[in-house]
């Protein structure tokens, strides 16, 4: 509905709408209280200048007396950075997911001793913010300043009256010599907002504010404050010195992106030539990823278009195009094929018999049949129009008759290099996309499973679709030999497969796979000039010779559907671009790069390996080049920009010294030096980047002082190589390969990036974020709703791998009460004064210590792998686990926790929190702790490493708890069913527990077996030599548990002689002594005996609890079952 002064009504408009399915709180009470906790330490942080990092200086390390790798091994840094977010909205989740990443890397980094610098700037280059606000000034024009002017029930209306748009064909891989990405984040958005105005309301801006927006400048200025709000309240250790926005709206920046591009240019990595590239006719420059809005990562696909000659017309045909095609033209069926060198056996050319096609006039005596969509995409490569007078609209190209595709049926038309040189039929085909290639499909049905399967389907039926039956049975020639399918590769396998018509999609599709795959690779040509040869040799060689002929030509469309930031659909043109060289044109550079990935750059993930090493064997030239949007100008062609993937590849080597040359993001202050941006000349990147070196010249060119151009160097030289760049998968097939490319060119390898760590998207409660359907969340509305530390954490237990996240509302609102109590645990027993004092060497003191050692080690190694979900297991899960097993165990056996290891708990719980849950940590440390700085100073916790001996104990108690504990709940839950019981659990109860004094004997042989299989050196064991030797044994039921528990023994650090010589790490009866208060406790049994039981369970002593004469001979069956370190135990019902 629409308000008197017709503005809009719809909730689609509200911001909130975005977030209604999501996750809703009711008390809000303790989530308050550590939000305030948050802000006052976020305002000391920033007050402070913590994470403000610098490099020595050369007056503590002058300038030549340190190399710069022994500058870093002296002084050891972290630098890490995530892909500057782009400034045309708020960070929402994703971002923040990709942030908390190089945060939580950040962070351990600090508590590791290093340096560490996390910087962040805006990139602001390329088609979306001029695009949106020249839609904006559109709507100002159409509705007024304010919008007053919309009325909603009018604009309803005209969507009534327009119709929806063709169905577009799915992106399918035709081409099996091609790769091509997945589809990234742009193409996973679908924006339902008609007017741009409507999505500035969305966002939640005001009204009377989104008309400053027509200005492009203006959003620049809007939303890098917005962004910087939201990772602050977020606590980033971001490093904001050194911010900057992209594009000449910087002219540091700018001079730095003018600097990369004439350096590659003189490198030669950087040439003008004309190629196939996406494009949009409506903006009239080429269209790269970042310029979509849907299509990204798809690629020109290249077809070859033969040119099938019209001999005689179909009478419908000829009816309909008479008087308007000279006679004597020449008129040909343009169908685009990827097979070249299966033209030699075209029986038959299919069109839809339902799509309509185009005559258009190519010269004055030659004219084309095809789609009216595919004559768009020729007009833009040279067919109808030439390059430098490409349409902008398609009401510029249409053609001299419009044919339905039925009228056409019968035509005979020449094919070219056919068996059939009399001419072949055009003939219906109901499975033609008039959304995909030209309309016009050649039919070659000896290796085309859908073609034999349509003209075995027209032969039959031949009067039902209105052809002679002659038509579709010409002679079906063997064209290529293949091992698998012989030499009529679509008859074999529609007769194999049981494919019965052409409606047999599933099964033609399979076919099709397979046919393409066993021809192209292992097929032999037995036809033509090339017979003989592999089919992988002679196609390229086919294609050739028929453009030479004049009997085809090139043609390429997208593979799939693309749509430009502006709205536009986009076609394929070749032009004349100015392009990067990647791939193989430039083979050795890009060798260099696959070394480098395969060898010396870490990926963390195998998967992220091997998508690096596939983007590498495929990506190709890159257009760096447009004339619409924002950017720094092409120095040498200023009337080209360069667009946003390639001024956006080695920026992280600008942050290392950006501090000193501005200190506001526009660079309109100066920074920490006194250089202005027009003394930033080509030289000077060249000397601060290691390039060349410092000489008089320089120095008299550029006016910088000498010492000031040593200080922009050693920032550099310092902070670089990049140690951490972190970005979502999506960016493996173009920028992330671009940084590689780009570093190998530019920067001696000393400098070039250490290691890039992807992520997959992630999702929201298992749900794809979207807007439309409520489930969104901003960084913003995060961390309103659950606080900073719980979001962090929330994101922390997302997951780390290159498989999509999933960050789980309630996680996050679990987290505040764990947070919560956390903290209100240890404020109080910091205060306990009955704590216990004294000696440390109990056992359960020395259990609760070693454990902690043990996950302190364990927190370690998974933040130093950026595996941050198990590290928060370690660092939170686990170690309130272990203290809360610590505080129960005390209890139960009456001495209480003792002071010093209380305080060490909570000193190190800080610790090991600070990358994830910093504000929490920094309370608990200044506050709790009453520690006299930061903990965002302090350092990791130095502990010893763990005690074998007591890891088996600590393993051994838990073990036989649970164990002891499962069995009880098994029983009541019989009970409840009502079924029969050994015992009930509810009633008095005896708990026998049975502890071996020895192994079995049958034990002994399976000791050697591992002993012998065992290898002391890697702490390995040879299962594939292990497994058929027990199998031999005739005892695997048996036999596997005791082996996998020695396994694991010697897996876990125990010596091999101890679990050889068959001795437990520590005396299981007095583990057990230890044991049995907390047991009577977790049980409630009135008593706990403990038996040691010999000869394989037969007798046995009582060792401790229980009251009357020691037990013989006649023990329970559970007796038997027990050996050393996995005791054995009986529950029996007593006299109360």
């Amino acid at each position: 509905m629409t308000t008197a002064n017709g503005s809009v009504g719809h909730d689609a408009l509200d911001p909130k709408n975005s977030s209604k399915n999501t996750l809703k709180l009711e008390n809000t009470e303790k989530r308050d209280v550590l939000i305030a906790i948050e802000k006052k330490y976020q305002a000391k942080w920033q007050e402070s200048g913590v994470f403000q990092a610098n490099a020595p200086s050369t007056s503590e390390v002058p300038t030549g007396s340190l190399s710069a790798s022994e500058l870093r091994e002296t002084y050891p840094k972290f630098h890490a950075c995530f892909a500057y977010p782009y400034m045309n909205g708020t960070l929402h989740a994703g971002h923040s997911f990709t942030a908390s990443k190089v945060e939580f890397a950040t962070g351990f980094a600090r508590l590791q001793g290093k340096r560490a610098l996390f910087p962040l700037g805006f990139h602001c280059t390329g088609m979306p913010i001029k695009a949106c606000a020249d839609k904006l000034t559109e709507n100002v024009r159409m509705f007024g300043k304010n919008f007053e002017r919309y009325n909603e029930e009018v604009e309803l209306e005209k969507d009534k009256t327009e119709l929806p748009p063709a169905p577009t064909q799915a992106q399918t891989k035709e081409d099996i010599t091609k790769f091509t990405s997945s589809k990234g984040k742009a193409s996973a958005k679908a924006v339902k907002l008609k007017y741009q105005f409507q999505i500035m309301l969305a966002l939640g801006i005001p009204r009377e504010e989104i008309h400053k927006f027509a200005d492009s400048a203006y959003w620049l200025k809007y939303f890098p404050p917005l962004c910087k709000q939201d990772l602050n309240n977020f606590g980033a250790r971001i490093d904001w010195r050194r911010s900057f926005v992209t594009t000449d709206a910087n002219p540091y920046y700018d001079a730095f992106v003018r600097w990369q591009m004439n350096r590659l240019k003189e490198l030669n990595k950087i040439q003008y030539g004309v190629r196939y590239t996406v494009y949009s006719p409506k903006d009239g420059q080429p269209c790269m990823d970042h310029d979509r809005t849907e299509g990204e990562g798809i690629a020109p696909q290249d077809y070859t278009a033969i040119k099938l000659k019209v001999k005689e017309w179909a009478a419908k045909a000829a009816d309909l195009i008479r008087g308007k095609i000279p006679d004597g033209a020449n008129v040909y069926f343009v169908p685009a094929t990827l097979r070249p060198e299966t033209m030699y056996g075209q029986t038959c050319c299919f069109v839809g018999p339902k799509i309509n096609y185009g005559i258009f006039r190519v010269s004055e005596n030659e004219y084309y049949v095809v789609t009216k969509r595919a004559a768009w995409n020729m007009a833009f490569q040279g067919t109808f129009f030439k390059s430098d007078d490409f349409p902008r609209s398609a009401n510029q190209l249409s053609p001299v008759v419009d044919l339905p595709g039925s009228s056409v049926v019968g035509t005979l038309v020449t094919a070219p290099l056919s068996i059939h040189t009399q001419g072949v039929r055009i003939l219906p085909m109901e499975t033609v996309l008039p959304s995909k290639g030209t309309g016009v499909v050649t039919s070659v049905p000896s290796d085309s499973p859908d073609d034999y399967a349509t003209v075995v389907e027209l032969a039959k039926k031949a009067e039902y679709y209105g052809i002679q039956k002659e038509w579709a049975e010409l002679e079906i020639p063997p064209i290529i030999e293949t091992p698998s399918f012989g030499n009529l590769t679509a008859p074999f396998l529609v007769k194999k497969m049981k494919i019965n018509s052409p409606k047999d999609t599933k099964q033609l599709s399979e076919a099709k796979d397979l046919a393409y795959k066993e021809g192209f690779y292992k097929g032999t040509m037995l036809v033509g000039d090339f017979k003989g040869q592999s089919v992988e040799i002679a196609k390229p060689k086919v294609r050739e010779a028929l453009l030479k002929s004049g009997e085809a030509f090139e043609y390429a469309e997208p593979n799939g559907h693309v749509v430009s930031r502006s709205g536009d659909e986009c076609v394929v043109a070749y032009l004349g671009q100015w392009f990067i060289n990647y791939g193989e044109n430039d083979p050795q550079w890009r060798k260099q790069v696959v070394d480098y990935v395969r060898t010396d750059l870490e990926l963390y993930y195998p998967e992220a390996k091997h998508q690096f090493e596939k983007t590498l064997d495929w990506l190709n030239r890159w257009a760096c080049a447009r004339t619409y949007g924002l950017g720094s100008k092409l120095p040498w062609d200023p009337k080209f920009l360069i667009e946003s993937l390639s001024d956006s590849t080695i920026y992280p080597a600008y942050y290392t010294f950006s501090h000193l040359l501005h200190s506001d993001v526009f660079g309109t202050q100066k920074g920490l030096l006194d250089v202005r941006a027009d003394q930033m000349i080509d030289e000077v990147w060249d000397y601060v980047f290691c390039r060349r070196d410092l000489d008089q010249e320089l120095l008299e060119k550029c006016g910088i002082k000498k010492p000031d151009l040593e200080t922009m160097r050693r920032e550099f030289e310092y902070w670089y190589p990049l140690d951490m760049r972190v970005s979502g998968k999506d960016l493996i097939g173009n920028n992330l390969t671009f940084l590689l490319y780009i570093h190998a060119a530019l920067f001696p390898r000393e400098y070039w990036v250490r290691s890039l760590r992807v992520n997959g998207h992630l999702l929201l409660n298992g749900e794809k974020m979207s807007k439309s359907t409520g489930n969104f969340l901003t960084l913003n509305d995060a961390v309103k709703k659950y606080g900073a530390d719980a979001t962090r954490v929330a994101l922390a237990d997302a997951g780390d791998a290159i498989e999509d996240a999933n960050f789980e509302e309630s996680v996050a609102n679990q987290i505040i009460l764990r947070l919560h109590t956390l903290k209100e645990w240890c404020e109080e027993v910091i205060q306990d004064s009955n704590l216990r004092i004294g000696s440390l060497d109990g056992f359960w003191d020395q259990l609760f210590e070693n454990e902690m050692n043990v996950l302190v080690h364990e927190a370690e190694q998974h933040y130093h792998a950026t595996n941050f979900k198990l590290a928060l297991k370690s660092a939170l899960y686990d170690f309130t686990s272990t203290r809360d097993f610590y505080r129960e165990a005390t209890a139960a056996a009456g001495i209480g926790m003792h002071r010093d290891l209380v305080l060490q708990y909570i000193e190190h719980q800080a610790l090991l929190l600070t990358p994830i849950a910093s504000h929490w940590a920094d309370y608990i440390w200044q506050e709790v702790l009453h520690k006299p700085s930061s903990v965002q100073l302090a350092l990791w916790p130095s502990v010893p490493m763990p005690q074998s001996h007591l890891t088996a104990t600590r393993e051994y108690v838990r073990s036989t708890t649970s164990n002891i504990t499962s069995a009880e709940g098994t029983q009541l839950k019989k009970k409840e069913k009502g079924k029969a019981i050994a015992f009930d659990p509810k009633r008095p109860k005896r708990l026998t527990i049975f502890a071996a004094t020895s192994y079995p004997a049958w034990q002994e042989k399976y000791i050697d077996l591992v002993r012998d299989s065992f290898d002391s050196i890697t702490l390995s064991i040879d299962d594939k030599a292990l497994g058929p030797k027990i199998a031999k044994m005739g005892e695997m039921k048996k036999a596997m548990p005791f082996v996998q528990g020695l396994k694991k023994r010697l897996m876990g650090g125990e010596k091999g002689e101890v679990v050889f010589e068959r001795k437990l790490a520590f005396d299981e009866l007095e583990v057990l002594g230890h044991m049995r208060a907390g047991l009577r406790k977790t049980t409630g049994c009135k008593e706990v005996a403990i038996v040691a039981a010999e000869d394989e369970g037969s007798k046995g002593k009582l060792v401790g609890g229980g009251d009357g004469e020691p037990l013989q001979e006649n023990l329970p069956v559970a007796a038997q079952g027990a050996v050393p370190g996995a005791p054995t135990f009986h529950f029996e019902n007593v006299e109360s």
